[in-house]
């Protein structure tokens, strides 16, 4: 099956060329898709970049509907006809009862795109059209005003729709909207063998759990480390623990003056998290996904600290001394924190020096 790809696409219909500050802050963002009436179409003046939805509200005016646009409309009559025409389709559900919405659930696998609305706030009737679009290659788009229902609709059912059909005239809508995608393009951490030289018993001190509102796997942790230029791979709590039950919503990070790595390369003590912040989720491939902090759980403990060397990059790390604790060695497999030793090699994270309040910043910083 075809892979999809997650799509934002901008109802500019109803927005006109007197509202250049919308249409000036769509052309420097990374929506490229647009929906437009087929008179906007014809006017022409939106930025090149654009891939075209245009509405059609009659067969006739197919006539006038440039053959490389998607042709959107609520008509089966008016799709069916532009699938002769050689034209990617998109089929509108406005859905206000159970039979709009078996109708949608049925019909929306025979189009490319399938833009659904709802007259309820609620995710239930979403649910069941992805559940059932599943083993298709329609692309779901939500009809949403703002960018926390879009990050709704792309939650839902864990896998979210496959896309927002995004409509405001609100500037500032647009903005977040912009800011929210940025955020979904995560790249991925370039980890490397740190070959560790000193295990040293650093007495007591304060740890902090970074507990999450998400579920971790085994071959995902986070990146911890004292310095800005980098840190060591800490594993979720999602190995054995003979004594106690696993939570693999947690990482048992280390000290509290230690960094934790977050979204948009950004770095924020584990003293400085609070419920509501963003930390990154990172596997054994690199591949990172954002979790919300949901506490932040500080006790004494005894402390390790944990040195070693990437290539010439001193780094370490210092987190608590007990079996339990896990860090990810360079083979992807998790070792118990007590037990390491100088010349065994860790997962870590590299990265230029240099933060200020966790904002990377170009300046001479020294850190031991």
């Amino acid at each position: 099956m075809q892979q999809k790809e997650r799509q934002v696409w901008y109802d500019g219909r109803g927005v006109s060329v007197e509202n250049m500050d919308v249409w000036e802050l769509i052309n420097h963002s990374p929506i490229d898709k647009v929906l437009v009436s087929l008179q906007q179409r014809k006017e022409g003046y939106f930025p090149q970049k654009m891939t075209f939805i245009t509405e059609v509200n009659n067969v006739n005016e197919l006539e006038n509907v440039p053959e490389e646009d998607v042709v959107f409309s609520d008509s089966e009559e008016i799709l069916a006809e532009a699938k002769k025409r050689g034209h990617q389709t998109c089929i509108f559900y406005s859905v206000d009862n159970r039979e709009m919405l078996e109708r949608c659930s049925r019909e929306a696998a025979e189009y490319n795109f399938a833009a659904v609305d709802f007259d309820l706030p609620t995710n239930i009737p979403l649910e069941l059209i992805i559940a059932r679009l599943e083993e298709s290659n329609t692309i779901l788009l939500r009809a949403v005003n703002t960018a926390i229902d879009t990050e709704i609709a792309y939650g839902t059912l864990e896998k979210g729709s496959d896309g927002v059909l995004f409509a405001t005239k609100n500037v500032d809508e647009v903005k977040r909207l912009t800011e929210f995608m940025s955020k979904q393009a995560l790249p991925n951490l370039d980890l490397q063998p740190m070959v560790v030289t000193e295990v040293v018993h650093a007495g007591m001190g304060v740890r902090a759990c970074v507990d999450t509102t998400g579920i971790m796997k085994q071959d995902e942790g986070m990146i911890i480390g004292s310095t800005s230029g980098g840190g060591v791979f800490v594993c979720s709590e999602t190995h054995y623990l003979p004594y106690m039950n696993l939570r693999p919503f947690r990482v048992n990070a280390g000290a509290v003056h230690s960094y934790v790595w977050q979204p948009e390369d950004a770095a924020e003590y584990l003293s400085d998290l609070k419920a509501g912040d963003k930390v990154l989720c990172v596997n054994t491939k690199g591949e990172t996904r954002v979790l919300t902090v949901g506490r932040i759980k500080t006790e004494v403990r005894p402390m390790l600290l944990i040195k070693g060397k990437v290539g010439e990059r001193e780094l370490n790390v210092i987190v608590q001394d007990d079996w339990h604790i896990r860090i990810m060695s360079a083979d992807g497999k998790p070792r118990n924190a007590s037990t390491i030793r100088p010349g065994d090699e860790l997962l870590a994270y590299t990265c230029e020096p240099g933060r200020h309040v966790g904002v990377k910043v170009s300046e001479t910083i020294i850190e031991r």
